[in-house]
């Protein structure tokens, strides 16, 4: 679940601005998992000992959770004048814009149009995303691509950001 918060996110190019978001998995993904768990389970129940069944089940159970809790793990944040998205960092410094994109522009820019130079935080159960382009000569990352569940506010955060260190 996003959990966004801002002080004027539709600002101009003034006046603070944060993004909070973690890119948790979707509620399906647990649904299918604990269904697909308890597939497992019942073919266990019907073909070796009750304690095996239940051992390896919870063995499943553990792993699906492990799995899913660090797939989903990623945040992205923009406070202080830094973005930071999954493990990277960058200062507003050098960031030169962001854009919000649509499923259609996010599925070019991650596919045909992509560079292979590029900073990637993606996820498949987000169709949406923000390019950020970063504007520091001696990093060869062209732009960022990360996922976002409101990409909109998040470019907006960014540009604040961005416009606040171009003004220093």
């Amino acid at each position: 679940m996003a959990v966004l918060v801002s002080t004027e996110p539709t600002a101009g190019l003034a006046g603070p601005a944060e993004h909070h978001e973690r890119l948790s998995v979707p509620f399906r993904w647990w649904v299918q998992g604990t269904m697909l768990v308890a597939t497992f389970w019942l073919a266990f129940v019907v073909s070796t000992p009750g304690v095996v069944a239940w051992s390896a089940t919870a063995v499943l159970v553990l792993a699906m959770t492990a799995l899913f809790l660090g797939y989903g793990a990623p945040r992205i944040d923009v406070a202080d004048g830094w973005l930071q998205a999954g493990r990277a960092r960058i200062s507003g410094e050098f960031v030169a814009g962001a854009e919000p994109l649509d499923p259609d522009a996010t599925r070019r820019v991650a596919g045909p149009e992509a560079n292979a130079r590029a900073y990637l935080l993606l996820r498949p159960y987000l169709k949406r995303a923000v390019r950020v382009t970063v504007r520091d000569d001696r990093d060869p990352t062209p732009y960022w691509l990360v996922s976002s569940r409101d990409p909109e506010h998040l470019a907006a955060a960014i540009r604040v950001i961005s416009a606040t260190d171009q003004s220093r």
